[in-house]
């Protein structure tokens, strides 16, 4: 009964393995490099076998299908390559965790305000930093409040957005540079950081939020500029999300030009339904004020929803400009756009400014077989999706994998073609119907063979 058993599990298998088989089989055959209409060249750069390709947003867009079904990469010899796709999309506010974290002055003299403050750190067993004093000492009314240590040693997530708080005396604008380190010794810029607090038309207006990279860190350090008017933190929050994923950056459009519905109201429609993550306003006009309200849908029947809200500015200041034009969005798909401010500030003029919007990039990570050069397409109606997920096209995938493979980008713009027309209805395509034999033949042959070896294991009566 045993053997019989193993044998009808042998059974059960090959013909699932001849089906899974013919099925990619045919799927692979179906799909001519002639029948997408977007084509990118790639430029490969590294060993492979495997190569990761961030999808310019322009073959996004001319994709016609859900969810990129119809994306392919061709070799020179017309064969479809085995590829995965990989999304990375922004949790909603609500599942992203928000954590108050410890902060430190750091302190300099006032002869070397410009030099980054050397500290001496006091830590638990854990890493958690319990006390910050100077590398050296300071007499009494020679420090200068260079800046702020944060201590996010207990997130073991990726830091995205950090938000912070400040005395009330210190008003204006708060700009600083980013560091992140995981030993207090080796420090890695992280970007600048710019927050504000104003008072207008007797409304306290605040800007308090900084988009943070994505990556995990054990400390920050936040470094004023100029280094004398370090304010007097009063509370840190970083939000966070899950590392289990590999690093998407974030691919921007180019401008589009939007219209104003009423004095304040600008409206801008986007190309389709994007998971919207950033936008970026062009502001012109020196010396522009506007508090807003961006709302967001995905289509005109739909109500307008709040998706993001801040303040926008081009102020000119000790003869430098300082600009806030960019709005953090949650990544909500959306098509239209409708930001409202407050024109007691200035608003953004009697035209809507063009904005860009990004998007998380869609990651390609295929298995280059055959001859190159290999061709990037899209734009084929009539494709069936045909991705693999990533631990099947990878046997040892893992995130830290997933960031050190090959790379693969776009040689060129998209080349757009004109699809060939359908071929009628009546013509006999022998090419496919000798594959539906070639491989119908295969399958029962297989199933013979383990039909034969169940009936030899059968017991004797």
């Amino acid at each position: 009964m045993r053997v019989a058993f193993v044998s009808c599990q042998l059974l059960l298998k090959t013909v699932a393995l001849g089906a899974a088989l013919f099925a990619t089989t045919l799927a692979s055959a179906q799909d001519n490099l002639g029948d997408f209409a977007s084509q990118t060249p790639l430029k490969l750069t590294g060993e492979g076998p495997w190569y990761r390709v961030d999808l310019p947003l322009s073959v996004q867009l001319n994709s016609r299908q859900n969810a990129l079904g119809d994306v392919r990469v061709f070799n020179s010899e017309g064969q479809v390559q085995a590829y995965a796709l990989t999304q990375s999309q922004s949790l909603p506010e609500a599942n992203r965790p928000s954590t108050a974290v410890k902060v430190f002055p750091l302190y300099s003299t006032a002869d070397s305000p410009d030099v980054a403050p050397g500290i001496r750190v006091q830590r638990t067993a854990s890493g958690t930093v319990v006390e910050v004093q100077p590398q050296s000492d300071i007499e009494a009314g020679e420090e200068v409040l260079r800046g702020w240590l944060l201590d996010t040693s207990g997130i073991k997530q990726a830091l995205e957005t950090l938000t912070i708080d400040w005395s009330t005396e210190h008003e204006g604008f708060q700009r600083f540079s980013i560091e992140a380190s995981d030993d207090l010794q080796h420090w890695q810029a992280w970007g600048d950081g710019q927050v504000a607090r104003l008072s207008f038309a007797d409304e306290l207006v605040e800007q308090r939020e900084v988009a943070l990279p994505g990556r995990t860190a054990r400390y920050l350090r936040l470094l004023w500029n100029p280094p004398q008017t370090a304010p007097n933190i009063t509370s840190a929050q970083v939000h966070s999300t899950s590392t289990e994923r590999p690093e998407v950056p974030l691919t921007w459009s180019s401008p589009v030009s939007g219209s104003v519905e009423k004095p304040g109201v600008y409206l801008w429609q986007l190309p389709t339904g994007l998971p919207v993550e950033r936008l970026k306003f062009d502001i012109a006009q020196a010396n522009s004020l506007a508090p807003g309200t961006l709302f967001g849908r995905r289509n005109g029947q739909d109500p307008w929803q709040p998706v993001s809200s801040g303040l926008l500015y081009r102020l000119t200041q000790n003869g430098q400009d300082v600009v806030q034009d960019e709005l953090l969005l949650p990544g909500r798909r959306v098509s239209q756009l409708r930001l409202e401010v407050d024109e007691r500030g200035g608003g953004l003029g009697n035209e809507a400014p063009q904005v860009r919007y990004a998007v998380s990039a869609t990651q390609l990570v295929f298995l280059a077989r055959g001859n190159g050069p290999f061709i990037l397409a899209s734009g084929n109606p009539a494709a069936k999706a045909a991705d693999l997920p990533l631990g099947t096209l990878i046997p040892d995938y893992s995130v830290q994998k997933m960031n050190t493979l090959s790379r693969a980008e776009p040689a060129s713009v998209p080349v757009i073609v004109a699809a060939p027309p359908e071929s009628a209805s009546d013509s006999i395509d022998w090419k496919r119907i000798g594959l539906w034999a070639v491989l119908v033949c295969g399958v029962a042959f297989l199933g013979w063979m383990a039909a034969s070896t169940l009936r030899a294991s059968a017991p004797k009566s």
